[in-house]
């Protein structure tokens, strides 16, 4: 062997030498994976090519009392296109003909839609969106377009499913409805009610089999989702639709800044309405925020039934007592409170300041009372509870205010502002609620949205109506104030409501705001209650900053909504008349009807409701309205022959 044979069997040697070692390193490398360090390699596989998927729960609809659905959940689509999963084949024979049918269902052209698609493909973008949030009906449709129904994989068609929150009352009620966004962003029904809304999502395992594509390990999920409770409120969407529509036409014609109407069932303290709107900068007028929740702002008069019912508890002064408001004009620390009313109102007895809203009369009345004890004023506040919230079962309700003479602020004009609404401060709801509170013969009830959770037909949780005071003042004190409010409407400043077919208590509201930066800003209102005797709804109307020029009064710019609410819902209301107290307006005509009539059903078709109900009250019968107005049709004919206690319903035009 020569040297050149030996030096080549000794490379070759080292070359098997090496190889061998580095087989030995790769199969001790294998043993390492496999079975050393196996778990973790498969784990780490199992990441990136499993994945766990959220299965979202269907979120609980709302419903109004009747039923009526007033948010809802409904399925919605986001439709895109990967432009290079097509065959080349496919996606020239079939571009023309999507791209067309893709014109024909949005704003683009033809060749807009194929020069998009064509550019794509050729720098491989995978992903393009078409349309985003459509409805199932569309979905179909564009589903079974040239080269999409040819599915994911071959055509290129993307679908990604999801829910979205609707509101099928649209701006009606969008601020009470509110919204869940997460914690921390939660606002009305839907973020006070979120827990039992929402429901519990729920999990499937998905493999991934290419880019983007995820095919789910089994056919059903690993944890099915729960779906969220329904609620159901107290809102009656009749009434809520009036009430919206009453109140924006009136701020329309005053030209105001917002406004905010809320209904009350008396007895229980259901809101059965809720409407807040408010400017926009395009001059519409929205549901921007809830103002009668969340807004404080000083009252004006509506606070001096507060004030009168301090006097009457305390009894320092009574109804029949008598001061002298001079020419409107009372100066107390070089400051003059003054009446609306050029020239004086004279001599008023304390009914006649409340029902005519004597500013002087009230501050009078209050500063020689109490002036030497403040304390005592606003302690009586104090004990009807009007510093602490109602506690309305959504959140943002605001803070009222009264001022007390412990505060650092506290001065000699303090008390007689405060007489007369001004330096204290309660929201629209927190006033509703006292005002409800006479209504309800002293009982303070709790205002709440929502009466029932449920899962379909099965009752979750019912909400009852809750006292937060069984009397807020003495029975005594109720009852005077209750004639006084029905005196404003009758002879005060409210008499421009008075109704012949409902009768209305409440308090004319007039007050400056912003004073502070000059004349010219006001706010009216107008809270009370219907009918007037036998109470079943109350009722406040706040409108703020009307236009001056237009008018800024409580009883011409509020009262007017109130009223129209008021014959409205007492008119579609079914029910059961108090005969007695129902007077005729054409008394020669009725009188003799009810003298030929005895025992036989005459025609009332064309009467005036009380005409008619006059009547059948000397008959003897009872009787059932639905609407208001004239007589239309009766449901025992005429010429029928009637029994006393016999029920008869009229419908009225």
């Amino acid at each position: 062997m020569n040297q050149n044979q030996s030096n080549i069997t000794i490379r070759s040697m080292a070359i098997f030498g090496l190889l061998f070692i580095f087989a030995i390193l790769i199969v001790g490398q294998l043993i390492n994976i496999q079975y050393l360090k196996g778990n973790k390699y498969r784990a780490l596989a199992q990441k990136y090519t499993i994945r766990e998927f959220t299965i979202k729960a269907n979120r609980g609809n709302i419903y109004a009392n009747d039923g009526r659905v007033l948010a809802t959940s409904v399925p919605k689509y986001n439709i895109a296109f990967d432009p290079t999963a097509p065959s080349d084949k496919n996606f020239k024979n079939y571009i023309d003909a999507l791209s067309k049918k893709l014109s024909l269902f949005t704003g683009k052209t033809q060749n807009q839609w194929k020069r998009m698609f064509v550019n794509a493909r050729q720098n491989n973008r995978k992903y393009i969106r078409i349309l985003k949030g459509i409805n199932y009906s569309d979905y179909q449709k564009i589903k079974g377009f040239p080269l999409f129904k040819l599915g994911m994989n071959k055509g290129g068609f993307i679908a990604e499913l999801h829910t979205e929150r609707t509101y099928p009352l649209g701006d009606v009620l969008k601020r009470t409805i509110g919204f869940d966004r997460g914690k921390g962003n939660r606002a009305g029904i839907e973020g006070a009610y979120a827990v039992y809304l929402k429901g519990k999502d729920g999990m499937q395992k998905k493999q991934k089999i290419k880019y983007g594509v995820w095919k789910p390990l089994s056919d059903i999920n690993d944890i099915e989702p729960q779906d969220g409770y329904d609620v159901v409120t107290n809102i009656d969407v009749d009434m809520q639709d009036m009430a919206h529509q009453t109140l924006l036409k009136q701020l329309e014609k005053y030209e105001a800044e917002h406004g905010s109407v809320v209904i009350m069932e008396v007895k229980t303290g259901a809101i059965k309405a809720m409407v807040n709107l408010g400017k926009t900068q395009s001059g519409n007028y929205e549901e921007l925020r809830n103002y009668a929740v969340y807004e404080t702002h000083e009252p004006g008069s509506t606070f001096k039934l507060f004030s009168i019912m301090a006097l009457l508890e305390d009894k320092v002064a009574d109804t029949t007592d008598i001061v002298d408001t001079g020419k409107g004009v009372y100066q107390i620390y070089n400051k003059n409170v003054r009446d609306a009313h050029r020239g004086g109102l004279g001599k008023l007895t304390l009914k006649q300041v409340f029902e005519k809203s004597s500013n002087v009369g009230t501050v009078k009345f209050v500063y020689e009372n109490y002036k030497n004890n403040p304390a005592k004023f606003v302690n009586r506040l104090y004990n009807f509870g009007i510093h602490e919230k109602v506690h309305i079962d959504i959140k943002g309700e605001g803070k009222p205010h009264i001022p007390d003479p412990k505060d650092q602020n506290w001065s000699g004009i303090s008390l007689p502002w405060m007489a007369y609404g001004y330096g204290v401060e309660l929201t629209d709801i927190q006033l509703l609620a006292y005002y409800n509170a006479i209504a309800n013969n002293g009982k303070l009830m709790k205002p709440y949205l929502v009466n029932t959770i449920k899962s379909f037909d099965k009752n979750i949780k019912t909400f009852k109506p809750e006292v937060i005071n069984p009397s807020i003042a003495s029975k005594e004190t109720i009852g005077k104030m209750q004639e006084m409010l029905k005196g404003v409407v009758l002879h005060g400043t409210a008499t421009n409501i008075k109704n012949p077919y409902v009768s209305i208590a409440g308090k004319t509201g007039t007050a400056q705001t912003e004073y502070w930066k000059g004349k010219g800003q006001y706010i009216a209102s107008f809270v009370g209650y219907f009918p007037a005797d036998h109470p079943k709804y109350s009722m406040i109307v706040v409108v703020h900053k009307p236009n001056p020029e237009k008018g800024y009064y409580g009883n011409s710019v509020a009262a007017p909504v109130f009223e129209t609410l008021a014959e409205y819902i007492y008119g579609k209301t079914p029910r059961e008349v108090q005969l007695g107290k129902m007077k005729p307006q054409t008394s020669d005509k009725t009188e003799k009807i009810v003298e030929k009539y005895k025992t036989i059903m005459p025609d009332l078709r064309g009467l005036p409701a009380k005409d008619a109900v006059y009547i059948l009250e000397n008959m003897g019968l009872k009787v059932r309205m639905n609407g208001s107005g004239k007589v239309i049709s009766q449901s025992i004919p005429r010429g029928t022959h009637i029994k006393r206690k016999q029920a008869v319903e009229l419908k009225m035009s």
